[in-house]
């Protein structure tokens, strides 16, 4: 019996996510497969790489030792593939966590050029707010996540993706646009809608209006940006969200810009990732991403 790649894939996966069962799944394979490499595995170096108890998995000290060298001989095989120019022979999927913000700016171009380089890398994607993204990483349910700050772990691989300046806008049939330089009476006689609680853009929001004198501000919270923008569109209040995300309405004219003195930070975002654990797609995604990113960054600032 041979020692193969999908042994130690299985080995590796098995210790990250402490589970023959969310191995396989990850793997897109069975738990008996599974199971049937590890042993193999083991019979081939002749050691107990793990045991298991009630439903966990541990790795022996041999075991502890020998994933290092199990880790190594899979980026020394990447390596030789990417040496190669073979990229076609990378194949598997990749779990990746955006926000609905780069879902409607640069995902769509960004998901072009990763199949183009990686012809047979299927991408599993999940949209979600940043903090839940940042669970999924850290619990290894996803390998990449496009994300804004703040965050609340740290990661040992991160990419730039630029800051997205935030903007209030309205439909142009409630007249605040003609007012000039509103105040923040002006603003919360309607209902203010952003993105839902728990993210950075609502706890700005909330930060400044809570706590005004003499107002009660009605702050509309959505985990849906896209619902926001719609319910703006149709004149059922002022929206605070990303300048990049209206692009389009305000050049149509379904959606005007406000003058308000204050405005929240820009939205930081980044592709975070395991350095350690990741395979070398994940990272060259995320250096991808970067690129692309920037490429959006610059075509939207020339078209102000």
């Amino acid at each position: 019996m041979n020692l193969n790649l999908k042994q130690l894939e299985a080995f590796v996966w098995v210790s990250d996510l402490g589970s023959f069962r969310k191995a396989a799944t990850r793997l897109n394979t069975t738990q008996p497969n599974i199971s049937a490499r590890i042993a193999a595995l083991e019979s081939i170096l002749k050691v107990t790489l793990m045991e298991r108890d009630a439903g966990s998995v541990r790795l022996t000290s041999k075991g502890e030792n020998l994933l290092a060298y199990a880790r190594k001989v899979l980026r020394t095989t990447e390596d030789l593939i990417e040496a190669a120019d073979q990229k076609s022979l990378f194949e598997g999927v990749l779990k990746l966590g955006v926000t609905e913000m780069i879902v409607h700016t640069w995902l769509r171009h960004f998901l072009k050029v990763l199949k183009e380089k990686f012809p047979n890398i299927d991408v599993e994607l999940t949209v979600d707010i940043s903090v839940n993204i940042e669970k999924e990483l850290f619990d290894r349910s996803i390998d990449l996540a496009f994300q804004n700050e703040p965050f609340i772990h740290q990661t040992t691989g991160s990419i730039d993706l630029g800051t997205y300046p935030v903007v209030w806008v309205t439909a142009p049939a409630l007249g605040l646009h003609k007012l000039g330089m509103l105040k923040v009476g002006d603003l919360c006689e309607h209902p203010i809608l952003t993105h839902a609680r728990h993210t950075q853009l609502f706890q700005m929001v909330e930060k400044h209006l809570v706590g005004q004198r003499d107002i009660s501000p009605r702050i509309v919270p959505s985990s849906n940006l896209s619902a926001s923008i719609h319910m703006a569109i149709d004149g059922l209040g002022i929206a605070i969200l990303p300048a990049a995300m209206v692009a389009n309405e305000l050049a149509t004219g379904e959606l005007v810009k406000l003058d308000y003195a204050w405005q929240p930070e820009s939205l930081h975002f980044l592709a975070r990732y395991n350095a350690g654990k990741a395979s070398g797609v994940v990272s060259s995604a995320a250096e991808l991403a970067g690129e692309v990113a920037q490429t959006y960054i610059d075509s939207f600032n020339n078209k102000k």
